[in-house]
């Protein structure tokens, strides 16, 4: 893998680090749900869903 390719993937790591946070996810810690999905869980599905894509699509296609 070239050296750009693991700069993405330390990106994408910074960025769930951000986004995983403690503060942020008290931002979505309400009684209000999503589909009948609490917003909370909702919101920590959707953020791991994005990184897995992500990380699938720069491995798969710079590999």
């Amino acid at each position: 893998m070239k050296k750009r390719h693991q700069q993405k993937l330390v990106i994408l790591s910074i960025g769930l680090i951000l986004f995983l946070n403690i503060p942020i996810i008290f931002i979505f810690n309400s009684d209000a749900s999503v589909l009948g999905i609490p917003v909370l869980y909702a919101y920590v599905f959707f953020v791991w869903l994005v990184s897995v894509i992500i990380t699938y699509t720069v491995i798969n296609r710079y590999a």
